[in-house]
């Protein structure tokens, strides 16, 4: 039997999709050129048909789910209200922020060793939250963001000219300019060797040795020092003892070393035989210490011939000269030595 009932033929009402629901859009910063990929939390996206970002559609997006969305921003400016509509209706908004695009404008000091270890400051704008810093292809060894204008770094291992770039969520700076240089490089040092009271005038020569900020022997600084060019430089020795170590430094590092040797001064202990005659080739014998480097055997003002047969004693010929007595010593590269007194004896008379 048919029934008869009307409401049993009524349509039922249907029930109408709910609108988006937003909850997040991750990350929530991005460059102001846009471009960046970010992920929309929420639920009802099914059937989306825009997603939009301030009043700028997405340059793509993708419905992974109905409650997940993968979008590509557009350029933008500022915090911006993001939205997706559907069908249903449109969504809730989230807010995503566009960084300022980060910008370099110096690099203090610009240069320094290829060995690395360089502190530097880089200064520019929109520096805040820095996720990379990097000198050429070379990450900084560590970096500190002190500030939106301000980051230091120390510089890694690298050669010649680099660019110096820092990456913030806003994009990646244009470049500043660090120069790594090589470490000075020393071939001699002459002399090679002077008193322990030091005072000696020497010249170091090799390469890459302008700019030296540094000249030392051993653990002591030259007393003064004149770059002459990128290959010499003259420095008087300090004080010092033995055999030490000279090194130049510069902006490149500190040069490998070459050799100043300090002497000991010279000391006269006696003269054998003491009197001689006026005439010239009486021969003496000199006795004392540290004597093996000497250069000059005086008699008063007139330089003797003289033969150094050891460390401790030396044979001279004495020049002619008045009768009387007369100072001898000796000068070596440890200075002048004390004096002995010679005594001219005048030939005796017929």
């Amino acid at each position: 039997m048919e029934n008869s009932d009307p409401t049993a033929r009524a349509v039922q009402p249907s029930v109408a999709a709910a609108a988006p629901v937003l909850s997040s859009v991750v990350p929530n910063t991005g460059s102001a050129a846009g471009g960046s990929t970010v992920t929309l939390n929420g639920s009802g996206f099914t059937g989306a048909t825009s997603v939009t970002f301030g009043a700028n559609p997405a340059l793509s997006y993708t419905v992974d789910t109905s409650a997940k969305i993968t979008a590509v921003t557009p350029s933008g400016t500022g915090a911006v209200a993001v939205t997706v509509r559907s069908p249903s209706g449109t969504s809730n908004s989230v807010t995503y922020t566009y960084a300022a695009t980060p910008a370099l404008t110096a690099i203090a000091p610009n240069q320094g060793p290829a060995s690395g270890g360089t502190t530097v400051t880089l200064t520019g704008t929109g520096l805040s939250g820095a996720t990379a810093v990097a000198f050429g292809g070379n990450a900084a060894t560590t970096f500190t963001v002190n500030s939106a204008t301000q980051i230091t770094a120390v510089a890694p291992a690298g050669t010649g000219a680099v660019p110096v770039t820092a990456t913030t969520v806003g994009g990646t700076t244009g470049p500043v300019y660090f120069f790594y240089l090589n470490a000075p490089s020393l071939i001699a040092v002459s002399p090679n060797q002077g008193p322990a009271s030091g005072g000696t005038t020497v010249t170091l020569t090799g390469t890459g040795l302008s700019g030296a900020t540094a000249v030392a022997f051993g653990g002591n600084a030259a007393t003064t020092f004149t770059v002459n060019s990128a290959t010499q430089i003259t420095a008087v020795a300090p004080a010092g003892t033995g055999a030490v170590p000279v090194t130049a430094t510069g902006p490149g590092g500190t040069s490998n070393t070459v050799v100043y040797t300090y002497v000991a001064a010279p000391v006269l202990t006696a003269l054998s035989p003491a009197l001689g005659p006026t005439d010239a080739g009486a021969g003496i014998t000199l006795t004392g210490t540290a004597m093996t480097t000497t250069t000059t055997v005086s008699f008063g003002a007139v330089p003797a011939a003289f033969t150094v047969l050891s460390d401790t004693t030396i044979v001279a010929q004495a020049p002619a000269g008045p009768a009387g007595p007369v100072s001898v010593n000796v000068t070596t590269a440890g200075g002048v030595s004390n004096s002995r007194t010679y005594t001219r004896v005048s030939p005796p008379g017929i």
